[in-house]
């Protein structure tokens, strides 16, 4: 059975990231598990040792008082943990999840994914945490480092959920686009669903014969897909398709310079994150 694991911080897209896995899990009939992660801090327990946390000639009274707060609020980031995960996992089978667990963990976001990366295909997160500024334009802190962190498809969530009937797949030809047109085709999940195979760029006659191949194989999976070749800069021309023609969901190849590049000229990737207002499935 497949199996999709959903983040879940408390944050306003919380709700969002269990909606969009449960139609997931939904139409793929895979399990799904739904994670949080406590932070080191989070999870300190009540043996910690905070002799050093302050200074010389305090009372052993005051150490022992920081200690007792210090388990009170670790307690308290487990009972907010669970609670978390009791109202996403009835969120998720009020919306027709079958087979849905939870785990809550203490320490690295990262280390812990990669427990269960092995069983897991697919990892859905939301575009911001608990701790961003959602009057920014920031992406959340954790986002791209979980992308990075994986060779899973990673779903990032929109700020809420709506069906998804229509698909854009930007395609440059490359393995990353490659891998995201063989998990459509092989997923029931896009099976009947529209699809716009969306090439940017000067159209070369070796690219075109990429862009038909990707076509047909999903064509032959079931996918009702067609393909478009379009110049222009990818970030503004793929945000305009979006928008213009309301489409439901953004599917793009992740990060595919290093991070150091990314400084120097900015990610296609991280534009299309923070401007999208629609789910964007991303494959590295």
């Amino acid at each position: 059975m497949k199996k999709i694991t959903a983040l879940v911080d408390g944050s306003r897209y919380s709700e969002s990231v269990c909606d969009h896995a449960a139609w997931f899990a939904t139409r793929e009939d895979a399990s799904l598990m739904l994670l949080h992660v406590l932070g080191r801090r989070e999870g300190v327990g009540d043996n910690a040792d905070l002799s050093g946390s302050i200074g010389l000639g305090a009372r052993t009274a005051l150490l022992e008082e920081l200690a007792e707060l210090d388990g009170q609020k670790a307690r308290l980031s487990n009972k907010r943990g669970r609670a978390i995960l009791e109202d996403g996992k009835r969120r998720a089978e009020a919306l027709g999840a079958k087979n849905v667990s939870t785990s809550l963990r203490n320490g690295e976001l990262l280390e812990t994914l990669l427990e269960f990366s092995e069983s897991t295909d697919l990892i859905a997160i939301g575009k911001r945490g608990v701790a961003s500024n959602f009057d920014m334009e920031h992406l959340g802190s954790n986002l791209e480092r979980v992308v990075r962190s994986t060779n899973k498809p990673v779903l990032v969530a929109a700020r809420a959920f709506k069906p998804i009937n229509k698909l854009l797949v930007a395609f440059d030809g490359g393995a990353s686009a490659m891998k995201a047109i063989e998990h459509l085709a092989a997923s029931p999940v896009f099976s009947g669903l529209d699809c716009l195979v969306l090439q940017i760029g000067n159209a070369t006659s070796a690219g075109n014969q990429r862009l038909d191949g990707a076509v047909q194989v999903l064509l032959e999976a079931g996918v009702n897909a067609q393909s478009r070749s379009q110049p222009g800069q990818a970030d503004s021309v793929i945000t305009e398709t979006v928008e213009k023609e309301s489409f439901d969901m953004l599917i793009m190849g992740a990060y595919g310079h290093s991070r150091i590049r990314n400084l120097i000229i900015g990610s296609t990737t991280a534009q299309m994150l923070a401007s999208c207002k629609v789910p964007v499935m991303l494959f590295r």
